[in-house]
């Protein structure tokens, strides 16, 4: 990967800390282009289009053994390390596969125990210690702003290497948030595409980091409205109310889901994040009034989007699955989609996929 520039470098960490997500954007990449991908702020709709774009060729590309084989090509002398300090099995699984597809030859930790870290080891010393073996991190890590701060630690040594957020504690998931918008890009391409649509998010919104990236990006569109519907204890945070309110988005706060699925052109469910309890409070909450079944299909457009991030537990009825609004099962594929385009971005490969792409068509 190239490396001209290093606006973090020589950065405080104190004075980093202090920066707004959109402050802090622009000292992740490397003058235009990505080099780091660890918040949502960091993807305008210029960069949205161009990675639903590349993550399409790819596809198109990979339909045929030439075009796997061009693929896995592409980064074939790249190394990249999964630290995946938290469980995961779909974000895990995409990135694995996704680094396959094109090339990338993948190293894993998926649990500190079998790490230093046992032995007393600093997390960052860890994350240090695998920089020196690779050209990429994906991490994934309980405590939310941990993959900035290993942005922020690399780039201050002799040996900076991109780090890509694959979720964050409770406050970001940028990569979760792109698979969800080619999603809905990919499911309104005969409707005029995402501007304009009404978004309705589901559940447990207080702690889903889904949907404080995806509430974000959903601001790079004309038009968009969002409808937050959640128990009290669970709607959406101030904080991405004040980003919304900034970007001169519309939005509406309830706890009447029936009544907002008339008019919705997508709904994304989430479920309850109780491993963030403190004391078993989310089962204090009544959350059966939030749960997609069957007979809500009637109240919805026939051309509705239904999305979850998963894993699902009671908030979407499985009989549900067979309908062909029911978007989260190309979700997952499209997952390894587009962070395959993400992967060739961070590494300046974009390019040539374009090249073989556009000598396929013509």
């Amino acid at each position: 990967m190239l490396y001209r520039d290093n606006p973090l470098k020589g950065v405080p960490w104190d004075d980093f800390q202090k920066l707004t997500g959109s402050q802090k954007a622009p000292l992740f990449g490397r003058g235009r282009r990505l080099y780091h991908a660890l918040i949502a702020q960091q993807f305008d709709r210029p960069m949205l289009e161009r990675l639903c774009e590349l993550a399409t060729k790819i596809r198109q590309i990979a339909k045929t053994r030439g075009g796997l084989l061009f693929l896995q090509d592409l980064l074939r002398e790249k190394r990249a390390m999964l630290y995946f300090a938290q469980p995961s099995t779909r974000t895990f699984l995409s990135f694995y596969n996704a680094g396959q597809l094109v090339g990338l030859h993948l190293a894993e930790v998926r649990d500190t125990a079998t790490s230093s870290e046992i032995k007393g080891e600093s997390p960052e010393d860890s994350v240090r210690t695998f920089s020196s073996y690779v050209d990429m991190i994906i991490m994934r890590h309980p405590v939310g702003g941990f993959a900035e701060r290993i942005a922020w630690l690399l780039s201050n040594t002799d040996r900076p290497v991109p780090v890509i957020n694959a979720g964050s504690g409770k406050d970001q998931h940028p990569t979760q948030a792109l698979l969800d918008i080619y999603t809905l890009q990919r499911s309104f391409e005969q409707r005029g595409g995402i501007d304009g649509k009404r978004v309705v998010f589901v559940g447990d919104l207080a702690r889903g980091r889904t949907v404080r990236s995806l509430a974000w990006l959903l601001t790079q569109y004309r038009d968009v409205q969002q409808v937050f519907v959640a128990p009290p204890e669970l709607q959406i945070g101030q904080d991405i109310l004040a980003a919304l309110d900034h970007a001169g988005v519309h939005y509406e706060l309830t706890s009447d889901f029936a009544q907002t699925l008339p008019a919705a052109d997508a709904v994304y469910m989430t479920r309850i994040q109780d491993e963030w309890d403190q004391a078993g409070e989310s089962g204090r909450i009544d959350t059966s009034r939030f749960q997609l079944r069957a007979e809500h299909l009637a109240l919805m457009k026939p051309d509705a989007a239904i999305l979850h991030p998963l894993p699902r537990r009671a908030e979407i009825a499985a009989e549900i699955d067979a309908d062909p609004r029911a978007m989260y099962w190309r979700q997952v594929r499209n997952g390894m989609w587009i962070r395959a385009a993400l992967l060739l971005v961070i590494a300046e490969r974009d390019g040539e996929a374009d090249r073989y792409h556009d000598d396929l068509i013509s």
